[in-house]
């Protein structure tokens, strides 16, 4: 009986095992975090923690900087969907180039984020965000624990592609 070589070869199931529980274990940070502030704050609170950070309590129906945010509904399906497709190729990526532990550490954060935000989207209809830093009166839009995820991840995955990769 032949094998189908196409699922098979040089496939790392057990690393892809591995780093979906790593992505497991930040998406579980994520939503706890979400919902500790929620619990200690209302929308529109504000807590001073130093001079140029506060906790606050946002909440953004949008993508990133509230891109799209008024756009009537239709784009909360659509990120959360964008969300699971990005989610199904970084596990191909992940089972097929398991032996790049830098790439794959990127792409597990990614992932993270991105299904932690999806699931904010599907299940409240919004991203709950409660970072907010700010100087001389400048406040860098409110983000939270997956959003670091998506941008450390996404960081790392350009510096494997630009100094790492074996092109």
């Amino acid at each position: 009986m032949k094998k189908n070589t196409a699922i098979n070869s040089g496939w790392n199931w057990p690393a892809l095992l591995g780093w979906l529980v790593f992505a497991a274990l930040l998406f579980g940070l994520d939503q706890w975090t979400k919902d500790w502030v929620q619990h200690q704050m209302i929308v529109g609170d504000s807590r001073k923690i130093t001079d140029f950070f506060n906790l606050v309590v946002a909440y953004n129906s949008g993508a990133a900087f509230s891109f799209l945010a008024d756009a009537g509904g239709w784009q909360k399906p659509l990120f959360a969907g964008l969300a699971l497709v990005v989610s199904f190729v970084i596990c191909i990526l992940i089972a097929r180039k398991s032996q790049e532990k830098l790439l794959c550490l990127g792409l597990s954060l990614v992932m993270s984020g991105a299904l932690a935000n999806a699931y904010d989207r599907l299940t409240i209809g919004v991203v709950v965000d409660f970072l907010d830093f700010h100087l001389a009166g400048y406040h860098w839009p409110a983000f939270n624990v997956a959003d670091i995820c998506i941008c450390v991840g996404a960081f790392i995955v350009v510096l494997v592609e630009f100094f790492f990769s074996k092109k």
